[in-house]
């Protein structure tokens, strides 16, 4: 765990940069969880929480017998050639990483310009 700076955690999975790219001016965002990850920049992640929105905002089947847990949805990512296929307890717990993560970076720019500044 050494070679990471961690953003953001819940029981999903984990947001991170990686210490060899913080040097770069906007290092990319390690997103991890299930056994999928994804490197994006702070614009890709928001692009990617509006796709968990839109993703909520849809219908499961109407007679889905457990809608919590059939990955009956499927979430577009910032690849357009990979949709994934969640559950609507997966789908909350993944917005709840992104959205967090983009808090915890966005803030950390914010302090960091107004100690510049």
């Amino acid at each position: 765990m050494n070679a990471i700076d961690k953003i953001y955690s819940n029981t999903f999975g984990i947001s991170f940069f990686w210490k060899r790219d913080t040097c770069n001016s906007m290092p990319k965002i390690q997103l991890v969880f299930r056994d999928i990850g994804f490197l994006l920049t702070l614009n890709e992640l928001k692009d990617f929480s509006d796709s968990c929105t839109l993703t909520i905002q849809s219908q499961c089947c109407a007679d889905c017998k457990d809608p919590q847990h059939c990955r009956s949805l499927l979430l577009r990512t910032p690849s357009d050639k990979i949709d994934l296929a969640v559950s609507k307890d997966e789908l909350y717990q993944i917005q709840e990483l992104i959205n967090e993560t983009i808090f915890k970076v966005e803030l950390k720019h914010w302090i960091q310009d107004v100690c510049l500044n």
